[in-house]
């Protein structure tokens, strides 16, 4: 639908609604439907391709007219993508082809059956509808209730959906201290990883007497393996407008900043769109529903820098100025942007706002627990058979993401545990698995919610080189204002690396505690604060790796390269076809004898292993 035909609906509170009524009636809203993925994943998988094929394939059998292909935001499972939902029957297809749309359109459109090798596979069984299946029906989506569902590319759709609805509600009945006693009264917590109440924090700036406050959006999301934003982004964008719009009427503020990271191209393509299009709808700009009300947004590119998603390096860098921290207090609830009240909430924070609204804060509180309200979207990755964006209420058992919706492990070996949380977050051992996900729970076993990157490993994985991995990567991104978390994490980091060589003493395991201790009471911000938090966690789980690696010299899972020995075994027929390929001539024999391995000069490069056609190679 054109929306331009509507702009005369969008005058009030009134008109919105009618629209919304009009939209619900019309053909394109209540038309049979084929919808694809058009998130990032699935298009990187080739699903505009797919697309392409259907629209081809339904002109040529005369099928345009009786059915719409939509393209939509991440359905969530990534793993099978390209993935196509036929709307009339809920029939779920993963790993799409375009050569596969033709079966499709000619045995399921107008044959009616189902492309049976399409469908997922569950105990040995097809299912073919989508609520039947385990990744779908152990979920509770509800910040994600768009994304599979509308355009995100055409207001009309979100509109349709019930979109701006709350943001109307809001203004025209609603007072800015009634919308901060919602939000207080649903216990919604800030969902970026800090999980501090919403409420108050809305509440801190609308007491400030300042005429100029900014609220701003942390779309800047950095944890390796995390897409929960970028996929509301590139799924339901008007939902973050709508949230702002409410949260500056709340805190009364006029102005708002989207800060999304240029790596996100397609996000950002999107929301402006989203914006644009609300502007010319007159629900961004000023007097929005003639209620004298202003406010308008707009978008600023990160670099990449991770410490930009600390609040007030976030706020520094939208100034102009290298993103940077700065000491609190003052917080930027009081002195935030240009020095004004500033509130500043992550996307899926701001996306619950809208549903809040509309349904009120004690029943919003219904979900999770009694400390941690609603729910949570986490980006299930590592090994498990379905990766991808999962939405559960709060306190869910991890259990139930890695086996009930992940479909377990997608290796023939035992889970081992999972870093929850990103760089800053902990691991969760196999003893662990039903500890609810909220953020007691989580604090007490040395981890922390984050923004929702989950990665789950099996017993392949050294716990010791996650560390050195975590570590690594907080110490390249550490912004060096400050001594505890410049040095303190290259320090620790040096040490971590020397016990993955064999070098490591025991008094390290000390000195890494230590040091983890400093860095996290002196450093100036969140990342240096939280940085040592996957040493201590795996310290604490794994403590027995450390320890191999030290007295042992030995990586138990032969990951630590350092510490990895290849032996020939006594079944060597020599053949030499593992000396052939070795680039440091570290293997010797004659032809058709045995061959042996210099340890001292091999490399660890694994070329021998891979090459033996006879198992006559080990690793250990």
């Amino acid at each position: 639908m054109d929306i331009n035909k509507h702009m005369h609906f969008v005058r009030n509170a009134s008109d919105l609604q009618a629209l919304h009524n009009t939209l619900i009636k019309s053909r394109e809203f209540n038309s049979e439907k084929i919808f694809i993925c058009a998130g990032g994943g699935c298009i990187a998988s080739g699903s505009m391709k797919v697309k392409n094929a259907f629209v081809d394939q339904m002109a040529k059998n005369n099928l345009t007219e009786s059915l719409d292909i939509m393209e939509t935001g991440c359905l969530g499972p990534c793993a099978v993508g390209p993935v196509v939902v036929i709307g009339k029957d809920d029939t779920f297809y993963q790993k799409v082809r375009p050569q596969d749309v033709k079966e499709i359109v000619e045995k399921h459109l107008i044959g009616g059956n189902v492309v049976e090798n399409l469908l997922h596979e569950v105990d040995e069984q097809k299912v073919s509808k989508k609520s039947e299946l385990p990744f779908f029906k152990n979920q509770d989506k509800q910040v994600l209730r768009n994304c599979g569902k509308i355009n995100p590319n055409k207001i009309a759709d979100y509109i349709a959906n019930g979109g701006y609805l709350a943001m109307s509600k809001v203004l025209d009945i609603m007072t800015s201290d009634q919308v901060i006693h919602e939000v207080t009264v649903s216990g919604l917590r800030g969902r970026g990883g800090a999980g501090f109440p919403t409420g108050t924090k809305w509440s801190f700036a609308k007491k400030s007497q300042e005429k100029e406050k900014y609220i701003l959006c942390n779309a800047d999301e950095g944890d390796p393996g995390a897409f929960m934003d970028r996929s509301i982004l590139e799924g339901d964008p008007h939902s973050i407008i709508e949230g702002m719009a409410i949260g500056a009427f709340a805190i009364g503020s006029t102005q708002g900043y989207v800060y999304v990271r240029a790596e996100y191209p397609l996000a950002i393509e999107r929301l402006q769109i989203a914006i644009d299009q609300a502007r010319l709808c007159g629900l961004l700009g000023k007097n929005i529903l003639d209620t004298g009300f202003n406010f308008d947004l707009e978008i600023r590119k990160g670099s990449g820098a991770f410490v930009c998603g600390e609040e007030t390096a976030l706020i520094t860098s939208i100034e102009g100025n290298r993103g940077e921290p700065r000491p609190r207090p003052p917080f930027p609830a009081e002195k935030g942007l240009w020095n004004k009240p500033t509130v500043l909430n992550n996307v899926e924070t701001l996306s619950n706002i809208p549903l809040l609204i509309n349904m009120g804060g004690a029943r919003f509180a219904e979900k999770g627990t009694s400390k941690s309200k609603g729910t949570k979207i986490f980006a299930l990755a590592g090994t498990v058979k379905i990766s991808g964006l999962v939405e559960v209420a709060v306190g869910t058992p991890l259990r139930k993401l890695v086996y009930d919706i992940g479909g377990g492990i997608s290796t023939n070996k035992k889970y081992k545990a999972a870093q929850i949380g990103g760089p800053s977050g902990g691991c969760i051992p196999a003893e662990h698995l039903d500890v609810p996900l909220d953020y007691e729970s989580l604090n007490k076993l040395g981890a922390i919610m984050g923004s929702g990157g989950l990665i789950v490993m099996d017993e392949s994985s050294c716990m010791v080189d996650v560390a050195r991995f975590f570590l690594e990567f907080v110490q390249d991104e550490s912004c060096g204002k400050c001594v505890p978390c410049r040095e303190g994490t290259a320090r620790m980091k040096q040490i971590v690396d020397r016990i993955c060589e064999g070098k490591g003493e025991m008094k390290d395991l000390d000195e890494l505690e230590k040091l983890a201790a400093t860095v996290t009471n002196a450093s100036l911000c969140g990342l240096g604060q939280t940085a040592p938090n996957p040493v201590l966690s795996t310290l604490r789980h794994f403590k027995e790796e450390y320890i191999e690696h030290i007295r042992d010299k030995k990586c138990r899972t032969a990951v630590c390269k350092e510490l990895i020995v290849f032996e020939i075994l006594d079944i060597c027929n020599g053949c030499q076809a593992c000396k052939k390929v070795c680039p440091v001539e570290a293997i010797h024999g004659e032809k058709k004898l045995l061959h042996n391995i210099d340890d001292e000069v091999c490399i660890r490069c694994g070329l021998c292993l891979s090459t033996c056609k006879f198992d006559a190679i080990v690793k250990y």
